[in-house]
């Protein structure tokens, strides 16, 4: 038995970037012919497309996780790796996708709209990529990114015209049954349909959908029955029909009583689609009453007795029988009259036109901030610092140098001294923390060196952490002692904090990883 699901969490994992490859061509009489490493091949994206051949969540239900490819690494002799596969997850017409905090991310609506779920990460340059006038033969490669991974909420709002609302055996699936060539479930107890029904009506040269929506019961809107689970498929319907059992044998109910719960619990559930996506609120909607098993005789007496008072609220309202088809004609034509009005008077939106916004000129592109859990300590955010971060092997000390250079170029070093960084204060650049030292010259001709190596961390005339740290306690003690009133301030009592070396990175970088 096939199982309907119109609510599912996935777990998108876009696919890693390939690593880039640091290689020297070599061949007969020439050993060093330069660097050829390749790049490394995109990670592949998720992406989700309405199909409209699928109607239903369930193969997200019973797989939740889905991944794309991982890019594939460079190689010798300028071969870039393959990009990894995407991934495409087909989805019905008329999917809302959400993030965990119920935000709406995309409303996919109309085969073939797309959205992309998670994107993939973008493979590391190879060190022929890398190659400059400063760097003739890098001996370092970039390292790929990882895929994004998101957790995405999916929700099934079906695309009808008309949605037809009403307490359990009512008659709205026998009425569906008889307007379209849909063949639901059709039972003599409550609570029959488990999940909305759409068939397409004909009405002369209109043609428009109807829905049968799972039975609603008073405090729907909290939660109560099934009605919270479905009115959902309500939020795109242009005209709401309210369906009213006139033969009922249930005490204290009656076709004034249900409509008034009916229109309470309309007015009391809150969409989810906004005014931007064209739909208003429920309680908006335009109405139609529809009057069912007129063909039982006190039925139709007391079809005709509400009959004015429905009237007077503004409503349209008909008397039908689905079981004797009596009136289905006069129905079929009114709510092909209330779809093509509401058809003219709200017109297909027109596709946004992507708009371009180009970054100002000067701007930075990073902020610096001062880190609250390290004193005298800083954090630098933003894409660029963060991604290079990401890309830059700190086993490598060229590596490290390249990223000196690449931050010194984007003015993190400059924005450090106009904050007041000390030399050693502690930097924090995405999951990697290190020791500030900005005496390193950046941007200038590399000399030959080894490869992998950078003559810029290895100055005689550099300290390491150790002798920092040593000399940070020194001053603390100084300070503590000349407070205490126990030393005379002197040249002779000044501690000297050594010199102090590289730009930007340091030895003593770490990653979290």
């Amino acid at each position: 038995m096939s199982r309907f699901v119109d609510r599912v969490t996935i777990h998108a994992t876009a696919g890693n970037g390939g690593h880039g490859c640091s290689s020297v061509h070599r061949e007969k009489f020439k050993p060093l012919g330069g660097p050829d490493g390749g790049n490394g091949g995109n990670g592949g994206n998720v992406t989700l497309v309405v199909d409209p051949q699928v109607h239903t969540l369930l193969d997200f239900h019973f797989r939740p996780h889905a991944k794309a490819g991982n890019g594939r690494p460079g190689a010798g002799s300028n071969r870039d790796g393959a990009h990894g596969d995407d991934l495409v997850l087909p989805v019905p017409d008329g999917t809302v996708v959400l993030d965990g905090d119920g935000t709406i991310l995309a409303d996919l609506v109309g085969a073939g709209t797309t959205f992309a779920a998670a994107a993939g990460g973008r493979g590391g340059l190879g060190n022929a990529a890398l190659a400059s006038r400063a760097r003739r033969a890098p001996g370092f490669a970039l390292l790929g990114e990882e895929g994004e991974i998101n957790e995405l909420v999916l929700e099934l709002k079906s695309v009808a015209d008309v949605g037809l609302v009403g307490f359990p055996s009512a008659g709205k699936s026998s009425l569906v049954s008889v307007l379209s060539a849909a063949k639901p479930k059709i039972a003599d107890y409550p609570f029959t349909t488990l999940a909305p029904n759409l068939g397409v009506v004909t009405a002369g040269a209109e043609v428009f959908t109807i829905a049968d929506v799972p039975g609603l019961i008073p405090g729907a809107s909290a939660g109560k029955g099934l009605g919270l689970e479905f009115l959902r498929h309500l939020e795109r319907c242009a005209v709401l029909a309210h369906v009213v059992d006139c033969a009922t044998l249930e005490p204290g109910r009656d076709p004034l009583s249900d409509i008034d719960a009916l229109e309470a619990e309309l007015a009391a559930y809150t969409p989810a689609l906004s005014s931007d996506h064209g739909l208003e609120d429920l309680a908006t909607r335009p109405r139609a009453v529809i009057l069912n098993k007129i063909d039982v005789p006190d039925a139709a007496d007391l079809a005709d007795l509400v009959r004015p008072e429905l009237e007077e609220r503004g409503w349209p309202v008909y008397a039908i029988s689905a079981v004797s088809r009596t009136g289905l004609n006069e129905l079929t034509y009114a709510l092909a009259d209330l779809v093509r009005r509401h058809r003219t008077e709200n017109p297909p939106p027109v596709p946004r036109r992507a708009v371009v916004r180009p970054k100002a000129v000067d701007e930075a592109g990073f902020s610096v901030i001062a880190d609250p859990n390290q004193p005298g300590g800083f954090i630098v955010r933003g894409t660029r610092p963060e991604r290079w971060i990401k890309q830059t092997a700190f086993d490598n000390d060229e590596a490290v140098g390249y990223l000196a250079d690449r931050l010194n170029r984007l003015g993190v070093e400059a924005e450090l001294v106009k904050r007041g960084a000390q030399p050693g204060a502690p930097v924090t650049i995405g999951a990697v923390t290190f020791d500030w030292e900005p005496q390193v010259p950046s941007g200038e001709d590399i000399p030959i060196q080894g490869r992998g190596t950078d003559v810029r961390l290895d100055r005689p005339d550099r300290i390491g952490a150790a002798d920092r740290k040593v000399a940070r306690k020194a001053r603390r003690h100084h300070a503590d002692d000349i407070g205490a009133g126990w030393v005379s301030i002197g040249s002779d009592d000044t501690v000297d904090p050594g010199a102090v070396a590289p730009a930007t990175t340091s030895e003593s970088a770490q990653s979290d990883d």
